[in-house]
């Protein structure tokens, strides 16, 4: 039924292309919640990003590519898996941020895109953001933290074992706390408990934090710095990388930039015209900058594909609306924001950089979904895969490498906060089978902030005569400023019953 079967072994053309003597490296940074309109060769004018700019004046850039989920957690499951996030847990899906206690919540006989490079002989290593859960059952943070992400596929892991602005606030590596001492292990002593270690002090344009919920680890807790997290994580994976003496490698870069609190180091704050969500970007750029150039000063930089995205669409929490009304789009135009199923929830920067195999300057209208990336990097490694194990997944390679006259993708499935919203994408028309975007209550007035407008809303609140549900041709009208559920009844009528089709078959 889907055209990822038809296209299954279409890899093994593209292939030819490929030196068999020396397999590609591959390093893929995702950021967190960047938005379409956060990188100047997407348009952004108030934050300068040249590192990332210069990729794609040098590679391929995507403008239409998509995150699985508006939210941060079952994105990076579908990233990883190449499943859609609503099939997870037996088909009960993966839908908010993991919780502090949850278990790893990809099933280590599941087979991710570390898995897939592991196979064909490449190291692997994971750097920053995890998010996805440790241990089995519930996880008492005691260690060893497993399984993590080295029952994955990952070689290596060093990073934030949740996200920036929860707690525990220490890095993991491996399967340990770094700095772990074993007679000091984490207690959780509640919210702000007794003995918890206290937070930093930042400013509160920075934004907000969860409360401390451990004490113990004293000294991983001293190892630990806000501002210095991004550096942190740039040294370990460039290290990584000078490492390697000459063996293919995967490198999968999570990084926390753009995520709250903004907290960039002292060299990059006050550099953008956004405030200090923009200076976190500037961060961003920064880091791109350090893992390119370590791959020049490797002799790698000529044999290495480069993909860069983003976990979701950009937040209007408190650095989104400080940049919104210093005049920056974290979104561009598109209408709506994190957590939700319109455009600006999902549709995120993409940019392949791969010399001498990807044509410099070049864009692509390819419907891209980050599920494909699994059944990409099966190809770019060499590994087939048969239609059981591609899934969700479809080769994409020949739209990074090529130009393909039809489209690789015709349909997807995009998931936001909450399951009633679940939506269908299929050609030109996107369809949300209820009224608002399914996210957080403060997407709909948020339209108002930054101007997007949309038929079914009112003021920043969706107005009681709206349609009960919505359709838009984005191919017309991508900023999905007009509902046309009641003008194309017939083509609503189909896609809800495809929907329901996914519905039904979810595991």
């Amino acid at each position: 039924m889907r055209i990822s079967h038809l296209l299954a072994f279409i890899f093994v053309a593209t292939l030819a292309q490929l030196p068999a003597s020396e397999p590609p490296n591959v390093v893929l940074i995702f950021a967190d919640d960047l938005g379409y309109g956060d990188l100047g060769c997407y348009g952004a004018t108030k934050i300068k990003t040249p590192n990332i700019d210069k990729l794609a004046e040098q590679g391929r850039r995507f403008t239409d590519a998509h995150s699985s989920s508006a939210v941060c957690t079952p994105s990076r499951y579908g990233l990883l898996t190449g499943r859609y996030p609503f099939r997870a847990d037996g088909g009960k899906g993966i839908w908010k941020p993991t919780g502090l206690d949850t278990a790893l919540l990809i099933d280590p006989e599941t087979e991710t895109i570390a898995d897939v490079f592991k196979s064909q002989g490449y190291d692997t290593a994971a750097f920053g953001k995890w998010h996805l859960g440790f241990k089995t059952g519930k996880n008492d943070w005691q260690e060893p933290l497993r399984p993590g992400p080295q029952d994955l596929g990952f070689d290596h892991y060093f990073g934030l074992p949740l996200v920036n602005s929860a707690p525990p606030y220490a890095y993991v590596e491996n399967d340990r706390f770094y700095g772990s001492d074993p007679d000091d292990p984490l207690v959780n002593v509640g919210r702000q408990g007794p003995g918890a270690h206290p937070l930093s002090k930042l400013p509160k344009a920075a934004g907000h934090r969860t409360p401390n919920f451990f004490k113990g680890q004293t000294k991983a807790y001293g190892l630990f710095d806000d501002y210095a997290v991004g550096t942190t994580l740039a040294g370990k994976a460039t290290d990584w990388m000078k490492a390697r003496n000459g063996k293919p490698f995967f490198v999968y870069f999570a990084a926390t930039q753009v995520h709250h609190p903004f907290t960039p180091a002292k060299r990059f704050q006050g550099t953008s015209g956004a405030g200090l969500y923009g200076d976190f970007a500037h961060e961003l750029d920064w880091i791109v900058g350090e893992l390119r150039k370590t791959l020049e000063a490797i002799g790698q930089a000529d044999n290495t594909l480069i993909i860069f995205t983003s976990d979701n669409g950009g937040m209007f929490n408190t650095g989104g609306k400080a940049a919104a009304k210093l005049g920056h789009k974290i979104n561009g135009d598109l209408l709506g924001s994190k957590f939700g199923v319109w455009e600006g929830g999902h549709r995120v920067p993409l940019i392949a950089w791969w010399p001498g195999k990807i044509e410099a300057g070049t864009v692509s209208d390819q419907l891209f979904s980050q599920v494909d990336l699994k059944a990409t990097f099966a190809a770019v490694a060499g590994r087939g895969l048969s239609a059981d194990e591609m899934e969700d997944s479809i080769n994409q390679l020949p739209a990074l490498t090529g130009a393909p006259a039809e489209p690789l993708r015709t349909e997807m499935i995009v998931t936001p906060n909450k399951p009633s919203h679940m939506a269908l994408r299929k050609g030109k028309w996107m369809y949300i089978p209820a009224k608002g975007d399914g996210g957080f209550a403060g997407n709909v007035a948020a339209t108002k902030l930054v101007n997007t407008p949309n038929s079914d809303i009112k003021n920043g609140k969706i107005r009681k005569d709206a349609p009960r549900a919505q359709l838009y041709d984005l191919e017309a009208d991508v900023n999905q400023t007009t509902n046309v559920l009641e003008q194309y009844p017939e083509v609503a009528q189909r896609m809800a019953e495809a929907l329901k089709d996914y519905r039904d078959n979810q595991k």
